[in-house]
Formats: structure tokens, C-alpha cells, sequence
């Protein structure tokens, strides 16, 4: 059977955030540039999809379900580099930025590097060194041959 790629895709992932200047700040902080800014959202485009900041409420009413109180923390995003230097840079990058730390940097049980730092709405994000995993030129995971 044929794998349907095109049904294994994520376009948008969306944060639930308390305070959208905030948080916008944070994410300035390391760099990162809206590319559209509403009063309760901005969105960030990456390379093949958007992550949005939004505000908790409007998240919620936005997924049919005002009022309730959303959580953060059961999932990880995660950026990969070139080295364990490069995840020491991008980890302290965050650290300065304001980010809480969760683990420092070390090496892995399965044979990398990473550590783990939450934003400030406590959305986790791991940085990492997979020796298993090569990047292109840009950064992202290359692309399988065949």
C-alpha cells in the first residue's frame, strides 16, 4: 500500500496564550517575525506552515468551546541543529529570553543531545541534536531518499 503523504501534514498549529503581548515578545526574543498580526492572534509563517499565537479565550470559543479553561504542557515542539553547540546557543538564547527551564542540555538516552525549556504560557519546546536525523541547508530535517 502506497503512502498518502498528503494526509501525513500539519499546516497550522496553534498556542493558546494568557497575554498575546507577551508572548509576541518572547518569541521576538528569539528572533522570530509575525508574519500577520490580528488583535487576538499572530501567526508566524514557517516553511510549509503557520504557528499562531492565540488568546486562551478566544482559542477556546474559536473551537466551540467557551469558557472552558484550556491547558498547556501535554505535547513538545522541537527544533533540531547541526551540534550540541548549536542547542547550547538556541537553549541559552531562550533563557534570556525568558523561557523557564525544564532540562538542560545533555545527552540522550537515545543517542543525541537535547534539553527542554517552556515559553511563557508553559508550552514546551525541546531543542536537539539528532545524529540520526540530517538537516538540510536550511535547517530542516532532510528529505528520505527514495
Amino acid at each position: 500500500m502506497a503512502l498518502n503523504l498528503t494526509a501525513q501534514r500539519v499546516t497550522l498549529i496553534s498556542l493558546g496564550v494568557d497575554d498575546i503581548e507577551r508572548s509576541s515578545a518572547f518569541y521576538a526574543a528569539l528572533g522570530w517575525q509575525a508574519a500577520e498580526t490580528l488583535p487576538e492572534v499572530r501567526f508566524y509563517r514557517l516553511r510549509g506552515l503557520m504557528l499562531g499565537l492565540i488568546g486562551m479565550d478566544a482559542l477556546a470559543t474559536d473551537q466551540g468551546r467557551p469558557g472552558i479553561r484550556l491547558g498547556t504542557g501535554a505535547m513538545t515542539l522541537a527544533q533540531n541543529y547541526l551540534s550540541p553547540d548549536e542547542v547550547d546557543g538556541a537553549f541559552a538564547a531562550a533563557v534570556a529570553a525568558g523561557a523557564v527551564v525544564l532540562k538542560e542540555p545533555a545527552n540522550a538516552y537515545w543517542g543525541g543531545y537535547s534539553g527542554y525549556f517552556a515559553d511563557p504560557d508553559g508550552h514546551v519546546w525541546e531543542v536537539a541534536y539528532n545524529p540520526f536525523w540530517p538537516l538540510d541547508s536550511e535547517g530542516y530535517l532532510a528529505e528520505a531518499d527514495g
